[in-house]
């Protein structure tokens, strides 16, 4: 699964566009996953201006997701999502890579 495609859903792509301050462009959503949480790994997720020389460009309606090259194969297949619910809304991952999560959601295992 290690060339499968990363997608950015039409909502996150709305989203960032949404975030956008009048006369810029969309802060790109810049996603790494980390060693860490009590399932092994964790989602690392930040809006930036501009992105490293490595990191793959993942391009949607003029929205922009970065993601590092270290990252990739635990992220592919995966969809890049954003989503709104009673309890708060959130960028989510949708990653088929994922065997387990922790209870809360934040980490994974694979």
């Amino acid at each position: 699964m290690r060339d499968a495609e990363i997608l950015l859903s039409p909502a996150a792509a709305a989203r960032l566009k949404a975030l956008a301050t009048e006369g810029q462009a969309p802060p790109k959503l810049r996603v790494s996953v980390k060693g860490g949480g009590c399932s092994g790994f964790q989602y690392e997720m930040a809006l930036v201006d501009a992105g490293e020389a490595d990191d793959r460009h993942i391009e949607r309606d003029g929205a922009v997701a970065l993601i590092d090259d270290v990252s990739i194969p635990f992220l592919a297949g995966s969809v890049i999502d954003y989503v709104e619910e009673l309890a708060g809304s959130e960028f989510r991952i949708k990653n088929p890579n994922a065997k387990s999560s922790c209870g809360c959601g934040v980490s994974f295992s694979i």
